[in-house]
């Protein structure tokens, strides 16, 4: 047994040294705990997406011997996204704004850090009592699965034990200086959670304004966004709010519990295979056949991958981590400064999460009811305007120090047939849903099978162990959106009962009036939450605020929904967020001003297409 030297210091005064076998007993357990769970999260995947299949094959095969299977399927997805609840509170899944953190020193920073580990704590405790309490009152039994009704909420229950346990083994893990963030935060999270049960009450004419507050606090000193969420929702019990824990619990489960939302693991699911099997290269090739010799020819080819790939993957984030790796030193190589050839990255990585499918037209569909194929359609419009203007825009600016040759036709025939298996899969997509042969969902599943069945034959490498790994990743992506999605929906049902979307409604139609101040005024609400806002966040919490708005000014509800995540998505480069912009600069190990300062002629092209759209929204409003 080994005894550190070090001797730390809490504000000046000397520390007794810290027993080393035991911080690095904990981080042991605590690698095993998120192993555990990571490998779990990849197994219900996996799980979820036979079950889904054999749905899809018994309903075409004129079958009902699966009549509960829909059921199955959500029971299981909502153990896939509860599940994940220890592995979005800090690490590479924990969705959170760093900007500020990041700019404290000293006691500030310590603070910062201290809150945001209370916030967790304050979180993962409305999870888990909410759900114990949901869990002894529900009594009933599953009518197609026979099974009681309160099992559902066992995911729940664990995902917050384990939460609170790994957070006591990060904090064992850790030398006493920095253990004592983490051991503070858990003795402030847990006053307060216990206080705002017994204080009160207080008249307050908007508790959903003091949850929004306390939610968008903890978002800003860099707490995760789902346990923002949830933690936010502590502060109305004082003030008169309607959501006690088991109501806050309930909501949210219910929220992941939509059938259109399964096709958000297997649309990630689909394009994490593609990019581990190698067939993203294939088009890479393709682009760079068709136009890699023009002006700008690699950052055309950089464009047009996007495109293509927008149809495989649906996340935007994940092209720019892929496009920061891969085609980022490409550009270097051509002659492009750093920070210009991470800029030309992000900006094109706007174009995954517009052009179907799209998870963010997905989470907007969940949010607001329209239609998932009228959305995909109008993506699929507005993202080609914006490939054609950036790549006017890249021609115009591009300098390149090398140029390609053309391809002959027998290369470009080849680099076709090898990027035909992802074509493949963009046309099943997009096809089936517009022909409605199947469902959003069941085009995910099938697409994902697809993936699976083409990366297994092209990439023999890949078998079981990288299969599992992959279905790892996807599973634990899926549970971090899925969070989002439920942690959002009973902040948004509060909002609803004190009726804060009529007084957006007669704010913004007071300021605009007609279809064009209505259009101005929201896109310019929209550029600025998209400054500060995660996209999922962003649609979750102000479509339903700013859809009805615009049904009232006479826009149609499609073309607005389109706009809103196009505007969202350019949000992705503007600061202080803008998360592409961040992807791309880490994986570049690039400083993000740099990179944003090299934004900013694409986002002016992009922001001139947003402002067309806007006008042609208005426009046919009026007709």
């Amino acid at each position: 047994m080994s005894m550190s030297n070090l001797s730390p210091t809490i504000n000046g005064m000397a520390v007794p040294s810290v027993n080393t076998y035991w911080q690095r007993h904990a981080a042991i357990t605590l690698h095993m705990i998120e192993k555990s769970v990571g490998a779990a999260a990849g197994g219900v995947l996996a799980l979820l997406l036979a079950v889904v299949l054999a749905a899809v094959t018994a309903r075409y095969l004129g079958t009902n011997s699966l009549a509960g299977a829909d059921e199955l399927a959500l029971w299981l997805y909502v153990t896939l996204v509860f599940l994940g609840l220890p592995l979005a509170a800090s690490g590479a899944l924990a969705m959170r704004l760093d900007l500020l953190s990041a700019r404290l020193q000293g006691k500030w920073q310590w603070w910062a850090e201290t809150l945001v580990e209370a916030i967790v704590i304050q979180a993962a405790c409305v999870f888990l009592f909410g759900a114990v309490d949901v869990w002894s009152m529900l009594g009933g039994t599953s009518d197609t699965l026979g099974i009681p009704e309160n099992w559902r909420y066992g995911p729940v229950i664990l995902g917050a034990a384990l939460t609170l346990v790994t957070s006591a083994l990060r904090a064992a893990s850790l030398p006493l200086i920095e253990a004592s963030k983490l051991v503070s935060g858990w003795i402030l999270g847990t006053i307060t959670y216990v206080l705002l049960h017994h204080l009160g009450p207080w008249p307050v004419g908007l508790p959903s304004a003091i949850g929004a507050t306390m939610t968008a606090f903890g978002i800003v000193i860099g707490a995760p966004l789902p346990h923002a969420l949830i933690a936010g929702l502590l502060w109305t019990l004082p003030v008169g709010g309607l959501l006690p824990e088991p109501a806050v619990v309930q909501n949210a489960v219910s929220g992941v519990g939509r059938f259109l939302l399964l096709a958000i693991p297997f649309f990630l699911l689909a394009g994490v295979l593609m990019a581990s099997g190698g067939l993203a290269e294939r088009l890479i090739r393709l682009a760079s056949s068709l136009v890699g010799h023009r002006r700008g020819g690699l950052a055309q080819t950089t464009l047009l991958t996007n495109v293509m790939f927008s149809g495989v993957s649906g996340s935007s984030i994940a092209d720019a981590a892929f496009g920061g790796k891969v085609l980022a030193p490409a550009l270097i190589a051509r002659g492009y400064a750093p920070e210009k050839a991470a800029a030309i990255v992000a900006a094109t990585s706007v174009l995954p999460n517009i052009i179907p499918p799209s998870i963010a037209f997905l989470i907007l569909a969940a949010a607001t009811n329209l239609s998932v194929g009228e959305l995909f359609q109008g993506g699929l419009v507005a993202g080609l305007i914006l490939a054609a203007t950036l790549a006017l825009a890249l021609h115009l600016l591009s300098h390149e120090l090398k140029q390609e040759t053309a391809a002959t036709p027998q290369e470009r025939k080849a680099a076709w047939w090898g990027a035909l298996p992802v074509l493949g899969m963009a046309f099943i997509i997009v096809l089936g849903i517009r022909m409605g042969v199947v469902t959003p969902t069941e085009a995910a599943a099938v697409a994902a099978s697809y993936a699976l069945v083409v990366a297994m034959i092209t990439q023999p490498s890949l078998r079981w162990r990288g299969l599992g790994q992959v279905f790892v990743r996807a599973g634990c992506e899926a549970s971090a959106v899925g969070l989002l999605i439920g942690c959002s929906t009973p902040l948004v049902f509060l909002l609803a009962v004190d009726r804060v979307p009529d007084v957006v409604t007669a704010v913004i139609t007071g300021i605009g009036g007609g279809p064009f101040g209505v259009m101005l005024a929201t896109n310019l609400i929209l550029l600025v939450a998209g400054c500060v806002l995660d996209i999922g966040a962003a649609i979750l919490l102000l479509a339903p605020l700013m859809l009805p708005v615009a049904v009232a000014a006479g826009i149609d509800p499609i073309y607005f929904g389109v706009i809103l995540v196009v505007n969202l998505m350019i949000g992705g480069l503007t600061p202080p967020v803008g998360m592409l912009v961040y992807v791309t600069s880490n994986v570049m190990r690039l400083p993000a001003a740099t990179v944003f300062r090299a934004s900013l002629p694409l986002l002016g092209a992009l922001l001139v297409v947003l402002a067309l759209l806007a006008m042609a929204a208005a426009v046919w409003a009026l007709r």
